[in-house]
């Protein structure tokens, strides 16, 4: 399981360009954190990107799901279905917590919650379903 989500990390470009680290997971479960940097928000503003949240939010999703995989390197795997809503700017570190609801034959289902700043400041900014398609044998 850990192997294979720091494979995947590791072999994706875009995800490591924009900093985006898996700090822990378990089976159906994924936080993967994203540090607040300058050239990561909107110009003018103190906010990351909206695409940048969808961004880490899609693949702790994905990350997710690769837990309940037997062989998650070697089984296909995509988005088919983002849903995102915005809550707040997301101005701090970022924390994408994904839960999976649900996994099939051919498809799984995962919620993930955004949140930003730690402790008594942390507040949700973006929270969102994930559906994936299983590509199996």
């Amino acid at each position: 399981m850990t192997d294979a989500n720091h494979e995947f990390l590791a072999s994706h470009d875009h995800l490591r360009d924009l900093g985006i680290e898996l700090e822990a997971q378990d089976e159906g479960r994924v936080r993967a954190t994203l540090a607040h940097r300058d050239r990561l928000t909107n110009p003018g503003t103190d906010s990351i990107q909206g695409g940048v949240v969808a961004t880490l939010l899609d693949h702790a999703a994905g990350a997710a799901l690769r837990t309940t995989l037997e062989d998650p390197l070697s089984t296909p795997h995509a988005s088919t279905d983002l849903n995102v809503s915005y809550l707040r700017p997301a101005d701090d570190d970022l924390t994408a917590e994904a839960t999976v609801l649900r996994v099939g034959g051919s498809m799984g289902v995962v919620r993930v919650a955004v949140t930003a700043g730690k402790g008594a400041d942390e507040r949700v900014v973006a929270e969102g379903r994930v559906t994936l398609h299983i590509s199996r044998g």
